[in-house]
Protein backbone atom coordinates (compact mmCIF):
# COMPACT_ATOMS: atom_id res chain seq x y z
CA UNK A 1 0.00 0.00 0.00
CA UNK A 2 2.71 2.47 0.99
CA UNK A 3 4.77 1.58 -2.04
CA UNK A 4 1.96 2.26 -4.51
CA UNK A 5 1.07 5.49 -2.69
CA UNK A 6 4.66 6.63 -3.05
CA UNK A 7 4.67 5.79 -6.76
CA UNK A 8 1.45 7.68 -7.41
CA UNK A 9 2.56 10.90 -5.68
CA UNK A 10 5.29 13.23 -6.94
CA UNK A 11 8.28 12.82 -4.63
CA UNK A 12 8.63 16.58 -4.09
CA UNK A 13 4.98 16.70 -2.98
CA UNK A 14 5.53 13.73 -0.69
CA UNK A 15 8.48 15.48 0.98
CA UNK A 16 6.70 18.81 1.35
CA UNK A 17 3.54 17.22 2.79
CA UNK A 18 5.31 14.84 5.15
CA UNK A 19 7.59 17.52 6.58
CA UNK A 20 4.94 20.24 6.86
CA UNK A 21 4.31 19.90 10.62
CA UNK A 22 8.02 19.70 11.44
CA UNK A 23 8.66 22.74 9.23
CA UNK A 24 5.93 24.73 10.98
CA UNK A 25 7.30 23.78 14.39
CA UNK A 26 10.78 24.99 13.41
CA UNK A 27 9.46 28.29 12.07
CA UNK A 28 7.34 29.04 15.14
CA UNK A 29 9.82 28.39 17.95
CA UNK A 30 9.96 31.09 20.59
CA UNK A 31 13.46 32.16 19.59
CA UNK A 32 12.57 32.63 15.92
CA UNK A 33 9.34 34.44 16.82
CA UNK A 34 11.18 36.74 19.24
CA UNK A 35 14.01 37.41 16.80
CA UNK A 36 11.76 38.13 13.84
CA UNK A 37 9.46 40.17 16.06
CA UNK A 38 12.32 42.53 16.91
CA UNK A 39 12.28 41.57 20.58
CA UNK A 40 15.89 40.40 20.62
CA UNK A 41 19.07 42.35 19.98
CA UNK A 42 21.48 41.94 17.12
CA UNK A 43 23.67 39.70 19.31
CA UNK A 44 20.98 36.98 19.12
CA UNK A 45 20.99 37.27 15.34
CA UNK A 46 24.80 37.05 15.29
CA UNK A 47 24.74 33.96 17.52
CA UNK A 48 22.19 32.34 15.21
CA UNK A 49 24.39 33.16 12.22
CA UNK A 50 27.34 31.49 13.97
CA UNK A 51 25.32 28.29 14.38
CA UNK A 52 24.47 28.32 10.68
CA UNK A 53 28.18 28.36 9.88
CA UNK A 54 28.69 24.93 11.45
CA UNK A 55 25.78 23.39 9.57
CA UNK A 56 26.82 24.82 6.20
CA UNK A 57 30.44 23.92 6.75
CA UNK A 58 29.29 20.30 7.12
CA UNK A 59 26.93 20.59 4.15
CA UNK A 60 29.40 22.20 1.76
CA UNK A 61 32.77 20.76 2.76
CA UNK A 62 31.34 17.28 2.25
CA UNK A 63 29.76 18.08 -1.11
CA UNK A 64 32.74 17.56 -3.39
CA UNK A 65 32.92 13.82 -2.83
CA UNK A 66 29.30 13.58 -3.98
CA UNK A 67 29.79 15.50 -7.24
CA UNK A 68 29.64 12.34 -9.38
CA UNK A 69 27.03 10.56 -7.30
CA UNK A 70 23.91 9.77 -9.39
CA UNK A 71 21.55 10.65 -6.52
CA UNK A 72 23.14 13.68 -4.84
CA UNK A 73 25.31 15.00 -7.66
CA UNK A 74 22.58 16.79 -9.68
CA UNK A 75 21.63 18.90 -6.63
CA UNK A 76 25.13 20.34 -6.12
CA UNK A 77 24.67 23.72 -7.76
CA UNK A 78 27.43 26.31 -7.18
CA UNK A 79 24.91 29.17 -7.06
CA UNK A 80 23.52 27.71 -3.84
CA UNK A 81 26.77 27.72 -1.85
CA UNK A 82 26.48 29.85 1.30
CA UNK A 83 29.69 29.44 3.29
CA UNK A 84 31.59 32.41 1.80
CA UNK A 85 28.57 34.70 2.31
CA UNK A 86 28.16 33.45 5.89
CA UNK A 87 31.81 34.21 6.63
CA UNK A 88 31.44 37.73 5.26
CA UNK A 89 28.38 38.24 7.44
CA UNK A 90 30.22 36.96 10.51
CA UNK A 91 33.13 39.32 9.87
CA UNK A 92 30.61 42.16 9.78
CA UNK A 93 28.75 40.97 12.89
CA UNK A 94 31.65 39.81 15.05
CA UNK A 95 34.71 41.54 13.59
CA UNK A 96 37.78 40.26 11.77
CA UNK A 97 38.58 37.77 14.55
CA UNK A 98 35.19 36.03 14.41
CA UNK A 99 36.74 32.58 14.07
CA UNK A 100 38.44 32.84 17.46
CA UNK A 101 35.09 33.21 19.28
CA UNK A 102 33.06 30.83 17.13
CA UNK A 103 31.32 28.23 19.30
CA UNK A 104 28.74 25.60 18.43
CA UNK A 105 25.89 24.81 20.79
CA UNK A 106 25.54 21.07 21.59
CA UNK A 107 22.38 20.98 19.44
CA UNK A 108 24.32 22.55 16.57
CA UNK A 109 27.10 19.98 16.93
CA UNK A 110 24.53 17.19 16.69
CA UNK A 111 22.95 18.75 13.60
CA UNK A 112 26.27 19.34 11.82
CA UNK A 113 27.46 15.83 12.72
CA UNK A 114 24.36 14.29 11.17
CA UNK A 115 24.80 16.31 7.98
CA UNK A 116 28.48 15.31 7.77
CA UNK A 117 27.59 11.66 8.37
CA UNK A 118 25.06 11.69 5.53
CA UNK A 119 27.58 13.40 3.24
CA UNK A 120 30.03 10.59 3.97
CA UNK A 121 27.77 7.57 3.94
CA UNK A 122 24.31 8.21 2.49
CA UNK A 123 23.69 10.37 -0.61
CA UNK A 124 19.89 10.18 -0.20
CA UNK A 125 20.14 11.49 3.34
CA UNK A 126 22.43 14.26 2.14
CA UNK A 127 19.76 15.28 -0.39
CA UNK A 128 17.23 15.50 2.47
CA UNK A 129 19.44 17.99 4.33
CA UNK A 130 20.30 19.86 1.12
CA UNK A 131 16.60 20.28 0.35
CA UNK A 132 15.57 21.42 3.83
CA UNK A 133 18.36 24.00 4.03
CA UNK A 134 18.62 25.58 0.61
CA UNK A 135 14.97 25.63 -0.37
CA UNK A 136 14.26 27.07 3.07
CA UNK A 137 16.87 29.78 2.51
CA UNK A 138 15.28 30.69 -0.81
CA UNK A 139 11.82 30.84 0.79
CA UNK A 140 11.48 31.71 4.49
CA UNK A 141 15.07 32.93 4.55
CA UNK A 142 13.98 35.97 2.58
CA UNK A 143 11.59 36.93 5.38
CA UNK A 144 14.49 36.72 7.85
CA UNK A 145 16.61 38.95 5.61
CA UNK A 146 13.88 41.57 5.32
CA UNK A 147 13.24 41.59 9.08
CA UNK A 148 16.97 41.77 9.87
CA UNK A 149 17.46 44.73 7.52
CA UNK A 150 14.58 46.60 9.09
CA UNK A 151 15.29 45.63 12.71
CA UNK A 152 19.06 46.12 12.87
CA UNK A 153 19.67 48.49 9.99
CA UNK A 154 21.74 46.30 7.69
CA UNK A 155 22.15 47.61 4.16
CA UNK A 156 19.67 46.00 1.79
CA UNK A 157 21.22 42.68 0.68
CA UNK A 158 24.51 43.88 2.20
CA UNK A 159 26.96 42.74 4.86
CA UNK A 160 25.14 41.04 7.71
CA UNK A 161 22.48 39.48 5.47
CA UNK A 162 24.51 38.23 2.50
CA UNK A 163 23.77 34.66 3.54
CA UNK A 164 20.22 35.19 2.29
CA UNK A 165 21.23 36.78 -1.03
CA UNK A 166 21.57 34.32 -3.92
CA UNK A 167 23.24 36.48 -6.52
CA UNK A 168 23.46 33.63 -9.01
CA UNK A 169 19.72 32.91 -8.88
CA UNK A 170 17.77 35.61 -10.70
CA UNK A 171 14.42 33.82 -10.53
CA UNK A 172 14.03 31.97 -7.20
CA UNK A 173 10.53 30.67 -8.06
CA UNK A 174 11.79 29.07 -11.27
CA UNK A 175 14.86 27.69 -9.50
CA UNK A 176 12.71 26.08 -6.79
CA UNK A 177 10.43 24.63 -9.44
CA UNK A 178 13.44 23.11 -11.22
CA UNK A 179 14.78 21.77 -7.92
CA UNK A 180 11.47 20.02 -7.18
CA UNK A 181 11.50 18.54 -10.68
CA UNK A 182 14.96 17.11 -9.91
CA UNK A 183 13.52 15.57 -6.74
CA UNK A 184 10.75 13.98 -8.79
CA UNK A 185 13.37 12.45 -11.12
CA UNK A 186 15.70 11.24 -8.37
CA UNK A 187 16.90 7.71 -9.12
CA UNK A 188 15.95 5.79 -5.99
CA UNK A 189 13.29 3.20 -5.19
CA UNK A 190 10.19 3.77 -3.09
CA UNK A 191 11.74 2.45 0.12
CA UNK A 192 14.65 4.86 -0.25
CA UNK A 193 12.19 7.71 -0.93
CA UNK A 194 10.51 6.92 2.38
CA UNK A 195 13.89 6.97 4.13
CA UNK A 196 14.69 10.37 2.56
CA UNK A 197 11.33 11.75 3.70
CA UNK A 198 12.07 10.52 7.23
CA UNK A 199 15.48 12.24 7.09
CA UNK A 200 13.79 15.50 6.07
CA UNK A 201 11.70 15.29 9.21
CA UNK A 202 14.84 14.60 11.21
CA UNK A 203 16.54 17.63 9.64
CA UNK A 204 13.71 19.92 10.73
CA UNK A 205 13.80 18.40 14.23
CA UNK A 206 17.56 19.01 14.47
CA UNK A 207 17.04 22.59 13.32
CA UNK A 208 14.25 23.09 15.87
CA UNK A 209 16.56 21.83 18.62
CA UNK A 210 19.07 24.56 17.68
CA UNK A 211 16.33 27.20 17.89
CA UNK A 212 15.30 25.91 21.32
CA UNK A 213 18.88 26.03 22.56
CA UNK A 214 19.19 29.60 21.28
CA UNK A 215 15.93 30.42 23.03
CA UNK A 216 17.43 29.18 26.30
CA UNK A 217 20.47 31.39 25.67
CA UNK A 218 18.40 34.46 24.82
CA UNK A 219 15.32 34.40 27.04
CA UNK A 220 13.14 37.49 27.06
CA UNK A 221 13.17 39.07 30.51
CA UNK A 222 9.77 38.92 32.16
Amino acid sequence: MNSSDTSATAFSTLIRTASHDAHTEAETTTFMSDMLGGRLGVDAYARYTEQLWFVYEALESGAQRLADDPVAGPFLRPELLRLAALERDLAHLRGAGWRSTLAALPATKAYAARVADCARTWPGGYVAHHYTRYLGDLSGGQIIRDKAERTWGFSRKGDGVRFYVFEGITNPAAFKRGYREMLDRVRVDDLEKQRIVAECKRAFALNTAVFRALGDEFPLSA
